[in-house]
């Protein structure tokens, strides 16, 4: 395996390094070394013996990024902004950049990004050298491109002025450029209505699958396993609820969303529960959004969804990440294509009318052919809404875990197989409603939603651009406490293990109490 080492003289800017840089090497192995280490572990450029290494420096005028590659050696550089005169960046490769219209007397924060951005944008030009590639996203390594957008939009500034920042200060593409804008105006005016300052939303998780998939890395737990654990969860968790609903009294709950794992796992006569105590604490009245997601085909029946049905749930998933039935049984799905065209339509019988489906491109084995046949089914159902998800392997996945056993896989996702999708969902009369980006993710591509007029997931768009709390209740929860205009964001977390929560319960409820009573009090 092709080995990078990174020796580390400055830290100051260590993550986002290491995310550009895992972002052009995504295979590679990495290994960080720190001039701060005991001597008797401490390495010297010298000794490191990589097949690419870098070194990070930085004195009092610039940070200094030094590469070393067999014969080839090189360095870029980047002026430290100071927050004094004109503020500007260079590099060995490109000509130093006037960055025009910036604010002198930057505070602390905004001179630590203005750095981080001129550092990234040297190392970005000293990478597409090395590798002879452009991506995507440019020097973009957050989760968010369009919350960037957003923020711009919000300020005041044209279209074209938010395109030319994208273009030139983070080298994103004219394409996802364009998506990002197209998206950001959608959103505001899908948000125009949602209270950020008094508003909040509720996310609900129900830890339990049919099976773990070969990619997952939820908070997910086999149901067979956990069955006898089911009602003492239910417990715990509306206990949660009811104690959650008297600290946010006379606050206004915008969206709902059930999620997990699979809350479709429950019982039709747990889910009547569930969802009866949440009528019960918090009501339905003026809600914008309640989302249940069924997920997995194979946990659908006629009397889960009836159960559903009594409640102004007004949208579902019906998630098939593919509608190729070898691709399934490799990723541990254990359902069938047919399952899924059947869960899908007995929902449309039962009358659901908002139904999201999700797709995962640059799953083992699928190449452009495999995706456009899923495609291709999926346009004949028709959908209200679709959910085109890139790949992404992260750490706890059983597909990193087990990577050894899965060496002879292919994962192929690239802008032609992102392409053919986008092109599916104009076709079926969806546009993309908002979008998001994960660590590790095949290709360096994105994850977006496609919506037809009026059946966007509201929630989807309040949890990636933090405009109001997200109050997470369940195994694993983590809830988002929003301050000062999304300028802070603290969070509440409830542990992961199943039995912990069930025995701890009292504990979460007090975390969380302690967490909102923060936000209620400025």
């Amino acid at each position: 395996m092709y080995s990078i080492g990174i020796l580390y003289e400055n830290r100051e800017f260590e993550h986002d390094i290491y995310e550009l840089m895992k972002a052009f090497y995504p295979e590679a192995e990495f290994h960080s070394y720190y001039d701060s280490d005991p001597d008797d572990k401490k390495e010297t450029w010298e000794k490191l013996r990589e097949d690419l290494c870098f070194r990070v420096q930085k004195t009092e005028d610039s940070f200094l990024i030094t590469y070393r590659c067999e014969e080839h050696i090189g360095e870029i550089r980047s002026d430290v902004i100071k927050g004094q005169g004109c503020e500007k960046s260079q590099d060995a490769l490109v000509s130093c950049q006037e960055k025009k219209g910036r604010k002198k007397g930057l505070n602390e924060q905004n001179l630590r990004k203005e750095n981080k951005d001129a550092l990234k944008y040297a190392l970005y030009q000293l990478l597409v050298k090395l590798t002879c590639r452009n991506l995507p996203w440019g020097n973009l390594t957050g989760i968010r491109p369009v919350k960037l957008a957003m923020a711009m939009l919000e300020d005041g500034k044209k279209n074209t002025e938010v395109a030319e920042e994208m273009r030139k200060r983070y080298l994103v593409s004219p394409q996802k450029t364009a998506l990002a804008i197209t998206i950001a105006n959608r959103e505001r005016e899908i948000l125009r209505t949602i209270d950020y300052e008094k508003g909040y939303s509720l996310y609900i998780g129900i830890p339990f699958c049919p099976s773990i998939c070969l990619y997952c890395s939820f908070s997910s737990y086999p149901l067979k396993v956990w069955e006898n654990k089911v009602d003492l969860y239910l417990d715990a968790l509306c206990k949660e609820i009811e104690e959650t609903c008297k600290i946010m009294k006379g606050r206004k709950l915008d969206t709902i969303y059930i999620g997990g794992g699979t809350p479709t796992t429950l019982e039709a006569n747990q889910i009547r529960r569930l969802l009866g105590t949440l009528k019960d604490s918090f009501g339905f009245d003026g809600l914008q959004e309640f989302t249940v997601e069924a997920g997995r085909p194979d946990s659908i029946t006629e009397d889960k969804l009836k159960a559903i049905k009594e409640f102004p749930v007004s949208r579902i998933s019906v998630n098939p990440q593919t509608m190729n039935q070898e691709t399934l049984d490799i990723i541990g799905r254990r359902h069938t294509v047919q399952q899924t065209e059947d869960a899908f339509w007995l929902a449309r019988e039962l009358g659901f009318d908002n139904i999201n489906m999700d797709l995962i491109v640059g799953l083992p084995g699928e190449d452009i052919g495999m995706v456009s046949k899923t495609l291709e089914k999926i346009k004949n159902m028709k959908p209200d809404s679709l959910t085109v998800h890139s790949l992404a392997v992260k750490r706890a996945a059983r597909l990193n875990i087990f990577k050894e056993d899965y060496q002879e896989m292919t994962f192929e996702n690239n802008q032609s197989i992102m392409d053919l999708t986008m092109r599916t969902a104009y076709e079926m009369g969806m546009g993309p409603y908002y979008l998001y980006r994960q660590k590790n993710m095949k290709g360096n591509f994105e994850n977006v939603g496609y919506a037809n007029v009026d059946k966007a997931g509201i929630y989807n768009i309040l949890i990636m651009e933090e405009k109001q709390p997200i109050i997470a209740l369940g195994a694993g929860g983590s809830s988002k406490i929003v301050f000062d205009h999304g300028n802070r964001i603290e969070r509440v977390e409830n542990v992961k293990d199943v039995t912990n929560y069930i025995e701890r319960i009292d504990e979460m409820i007090q975390r969380k109490k302690s967490g909102l009573e923060k936000w209620l009090k400025l």
